[in-house]
């Protein structure tokens, strides 16, 4: 019952929030946090009962039954990698809690609940061991999101929730499609009725199928990842989102499908995932290019980090296609790296659009000026986003690089130079809105200016005298830097990044048992010490 208790925590608590905004109007936020902390607490106390010495790959297995007239189980465990996702997602999930805190003002007990039910999701998504139980975490996932970015998003939420909606139930149609396929193949085979995951590993079907069933979970995977050309869903998503929603997307939903990846498409598909690697292998160099080359074309903020993402998780799809072992670890800390660093980037745009009520660089600049404090957090995680060497982010694409040229130097030498264009578009992105003069205020000035040289030549032009001293004085009035809050969430997203660069051992013993178990699955039909590619010079 310890894991099914970690579901039950936040979907109770999503409910407890919805129905004590009639007691008090701050109430659901109070919940929404208590109920987090507590879940979280629960995680590491389930983590810390376990023996950390103990080589078992799955440290917590409740396999229970469902329905069993179909042999299907809820059937729930959680070994390193789960855990930290886990962790991942109940950290981040506070972090989007804070960034909510004073930003959501309307429906508050229902924005709470659905931001709970969507943590429940992804909670199940990253403990379900029944291919069915997954599919029903992962569609529940989707629609608590869908409502917190049509009804909490800026002005073309509608359309950017539909499009988010329609993209994601699209890949999760295909997947279920591809269980029950996996299924019925297994069972011809084998005489065994089951969709649970460790049942299935162990005898891996033989069909002309199995390529397509295997291509299946991997396109409803990266539709979530996203690679290109399923990534159009994310920008719109990303720039009519909430900043809180914006949070849960990029630090944690996105994670659900590189963890599709290495739970279920590898491990299943040995043979299949070796046929489509040099497709998913390029795809992914094109997400890192074109991820880089879109960030560096936009003048949204929320845009820019959007395509950031894009370009990011091309890193962790290139480590799970890549069949080594370093490349499998570069994966994984760039998911986690990529959910510290992104979602601080994300929760700094939101506090700068909720100052400038604008997100426009070509608007901004100056605002090292006006708000040093939260500069120097966005230069921080700026220089983090595009690997600086002692971040977690350098040492995830380190790997990846590292892993992928033993394999496939050819892509491997593409993908590095995401590495040059990653700190192109985030430089600029630091240079316009954190250098520079702010040109708004500028051109207040200027206006103030002309208009007082007006006065003296003897034109009245106390109206635009008095406009242009207003916006000057609400300017410099009103904009404040970080709160006590927003700072230490700050500070500590930027201390987890550092740990995570400068010592990310502790996360590697976490992970490598299954990591490990992945690669010693894919062994048999691979040799993954020889290149995939031979290439001729």
């Amino acid at each position: 019952m310890m894991l099914l208790t970690l579901v039950i925590l936040p979907l109770i608590g999503g409910f407890l929030a919805c129905w004590s905004q009639r007691v008090h109007q701050d109430a659901p936020k109070w919940i929404a946090a208590i109920c987090t902390l507590v879940t979280l607490a629960f995680l590491i106390s389930i983590k810390l009962a376990s023996n950390i010495e103990d080589l078992e790959l799955w440290l917590v297995d409740e396999p229970r039954a469902w329905i069993p007239r179909l042999n299907i189980t809820a059937h729930l465990a959680m070994d390193g990698l789960s855990f930290v996702l886990l962790l991942l997602t109940l950290l981040m999930g506070l972090v989007g809690l804070s960034s909510a805190w004073s930003e959501i003002n309307q429906h508050r007990g229902f924005f709470y609940g659905n931001y709970l039910w969507t943590l429940a999701g992804i909670i199940g998504v990253f403990l379900a061991m029944d291919l069915l139980l997954f599919f029903v975490f992962w569609e529940v996932m989707l629609v608590p999101m869908y409502f917190l970015i049509a009804i909490w998003g800026n002005e073309n939420r509608r359309y950017a929730a539909l499009k988010f909606f329609l993209f994601t139930q699209a890949g999760g149609l295909l997947m279920l499609l591809s269980i029950i396929a996996l299924t019925v193949i297994h069972y011809q085979q084998t005489g065994i009725l089951s969709f649970d995951y460790q049942v299935l590993v162990q005898s891996p079907i033989q069909s002309e199928l199995a390529k397509w069933i295997c291509l299946g979970f991997i396109i409803a995977f990266i539709v979530k990842l996203p690679a290109f050309p399923f990534h159009t869903w994310l920008p719109d998503a990303h720039t009519q989102a909430p900043t809180p929603a914006s949070i849960i997307l990029a630090a944690v939903l996105l994670k659900t499908g590189g963890y599709g990846l290495l739970r279920f498409v590898l491990p299943l598909f040995p043979e299949s995932a070796q046929f489509w690697a040099p497709l998913m292998m390029a795809l992914a160099g094109v997400s890192i290019i074109y991820g880089a080359i879109m960030a560096f074309s936009q003048t949204d903020l929320k845009r820019l980090v959007a395509y950031s993402s894009v370009s990011h998780m091309g890193f962790v799809l290139l480590g799970c296609f890549s069949f080594n072992f370093y490349a499998l670890q570069g994966a994984v800390m760039q998911m986690l790296a990529h959910g510290l660093s992104t979602s601080a980037l994300f929760m700094l745009v939101g506090l700068i659009q909720h100052r400038f009520h604008t997100r426009d660089l070509n608007h901004l600049g100056g605002l090292w000026h006006t708000l040093p404090k939260l500069s120097a957090m966005g230069l921080f995680f700026g220089v983090a986003s595009l690997g600086m060497p002692g971040m977690g982010n350098f040492i995830a694409e380190l790997l990846v690089l590292l892993g992928t040229f033993k394999q496939a130097p050819i892509f491997a030498i593409v993908a590095s130079s995401g590495l040059i264009l990653a700190a192109v578009y985030s430089l600029r992105m630091i240079q316009k809105s954190f250098f520079g003069m702010n040109l708004k205020l500028e051109t207040s000035l200027s206006d103030e200016k002309s208009s007082d040289n007006s006065s003296r030549d003897g034109i009245d032009n106390s109206s635009a005298d008095l406009g242009a001293k207003h916006h000057s004085d609400a300017h410099t009035r009103y904009v404040t830097d970080l709160s006590v809050k927003e700072g230490l969430t700050l500070m500590l997203m930027c201390l987890g990044l550092i740990v995570m660069g400068l010592h990310p051992q502790p996360i590697f013993t976490l992970v490598n048992s299954s990591l490990m178990e992945i690669l010693s699955l894919i062994q048999s039909p691979l040799q993954p010490e020889s290149p995939l590619f031979e290439v001729q010079l």
